[in-house]
C-alpha cells in the first residue's frame, strides 16, 4: 500500500475520462452531478475511486486485487473528510444490495432496501431522529393528515389547484418540498413562492421536504443504467422510506397525486405509490390535472415557455405569484439558466 497514493482530480480535464473509462470496467458510470471525485493510483494507473454529489457518496469502485487491502476505508474516509471540511456532517450511499456489508463494515447504517438498491446513511445521520426533529420544528400536532410531495419548479396553476383540492376535502395538508437544489428553480424560491401562493387557504403547511424525500434528480444513476429500471428502484425506494418513516411521524393518512397523463415515468412512480403506501396505513387519492386548453398543466411545460420566451401563455398557466416573480429581477439568472438548459429539469 506504500505506493498506492490517492488524490483529487478536476472533472474538468482529461482526468474525467480516465474515470470514466476505469468505471467503465465494472459496467458503471460517473453521473452527471458529480460535485467531486478522487482516485487511488498505484503507480500511473487508476485502481480505485470515489465521488460525491452533495451529501451523497457514488461513483466508488476498487480494482480486482487491491479489494480486501483497506483501499476502499481509505476512499471513504477521505471523501468524508472533506465534506466534513466543508461542514457536511452526514452522508447517504445509494448501493447495490450485494455491497451492503462492505459499506456496513464502514459505519454506514442501512435505512431501507428494495430489490434494486439500498440506502445507507452514515456520519450523525439518523432519520429516526432527523423526521422527530422535522416533526418538532413544524409546529404541527399529532391530529390527522393528508399530504402533498412536491418539486414545483416552478409553481404552476396545476400544483395550486391539487393543494386547493386537498384543503377543501381535509382538516391539515402537509405540502413537502423536495429540497434537492438540482432543479433549475433554487430551493427557497421554490419554498417561497409555494408559501405565498397559499396564504389564503389555512389548513395549508408548507415544509421542507429534508433529506430523506428522495428527488429523481439526485437518485443515482451509475449502477442503474436502463431508465425504466432505474425509475422503479427510485419510485419504490422513496415510497417505502415516506410510508415506513414519515408519514407514522407526522400521522399521514393520505397522499394526493396528481394523474399524469403524459408522462409514463410519473405514471410508473404513481403505481409504485399505490402499491407501497396502503401497506403503511396511507391512501393514495389520485386527482385528474388541471387542464388549460384542453392540455394539462405542468411545471415542465412552463419550463418550456420559458425557454422559448412566450411569457403570454405562461402567464395562464401560473399564479400570480409565480409570474410576478419571473418579472423580476431576481428571476433574470434563472430565465437565463432555463434557457440554456437541453432538457430543464
Amino acid at each position: 500500500m506504500q505506493n498506492i497514493r490517492i488524490e483529487s482530480i478536476d472533472l474538468n480535464t482529461n482526468e474525467r475520462l480516465k474515470v470514466e473509462e476505469f468505471l467503465s470496467t465494472f459496467n458503471l458510470h460517473l453521473d452527471k452531478d458529480v460535485d467531486h471525485t478522487i482516485v487511488a493510483k498505484y503507480e500511473d494507473a487508476i485502481i480505485g475511486t470515489c465521488s460525491y454529489a452533495q451529501k451523497v457518496l457514488k461513483c466508488f469502485a476498487v480494482k480486482e486485487g487491491f479489494q480486501g487491502e483497506g483501499l476502499a476505508s481509505k476512499l471513504i474516509t477521505q471523501i468524508t473528510n472533506e465534506l466534513f471540511d466543508k461542514g457536511v456532517h452526514g452522508t447517504f450511499i445509494f448501493t447495490q444490495p450485494r455491497n451492503t456489508p462492505l459499506f456496513k463494515g464502514l459505519n454506514y447504517s442501512e435505512v431501507q432496501r428494495v430489490d434494486e438498491v439500498v440506502l445507507l446513511e452514515g456520519g450523525i445521520s439518523n432519520i429516526k431522529r432527523y423526521i422527530e426533529k422535522m416533526f418538532c420544528h413544524s409546529g404541527l400536532d399529532k391530529k390527522e393528515k393528508v399530504a402533498l410531495v412536491m418539486n414545483c419548479n416552478p409553481f404552476t396553476l396545476g400544483h395550486r389547484y391539487l393543494i386547493e383540492r386537498a384543503s377543501k376535502e381535509n382538516d391539515e395538508v402537509v405540502i413537502f418540498i423536495v429540497e434537492n437544489n438540482r432543479s433549475l428553480f433554487p430551493f427557497e424560491i421554490r419554498k417561497n413562492l409555494v408559501k405565498m401562493g397559499t396564504e389564503d387557504l389555512k389548513n395549508i403547511f408548507v415544509l421542507s421536504g429534508g433529506d430523506y424525500i428522495i428527488s429523481s434528480n439526485t437518485f443515482p444513476t451509475y449502477f442503474l443504467r436502463q431508465e425504466d429500471t432505474r425509475m422503479n428502484a427510485y419510485a419504490k425506494l422513496d415510497a417505502e422510506v415516506f410510508g415506513r418513516y414519515i408519514s407514522p411521524v407526522f400521522n399521514i393518512k393520505k397522499r394526493y397525486v396528481g394523474r399524469e397523463p403524459y408522462c409514463k415515468l410519473t405514471n410508473q412512480y404513481n403505481r409504485a405509490l399505490k402499491n407501497i403506501l396502503p401497506r403503511h396505513g396511507v391512501e393514495i387519492v389520485e386527482i385528474n390535472r388541471l387542464n388549460i386548453m384542453n392540455k394539462a398543466i405542468s411545471a415542465s411545460e412552463v419550463r418550456r415557455l420559458i425557454k422559448v420566451g412566450d411569457f403570454n401563455t405562461l402567464k395562464d398557466m401560473v399564479p400570480k405569484v409565480t409570474y410576478e416573480f419571473l418579472m423580476s429581477d431576481e428571476a433574470n439568472s434563472i430565465i437565463e439558466r432555463v434557457k440554456r438548459s437541453d432538457t430543464p429539469h
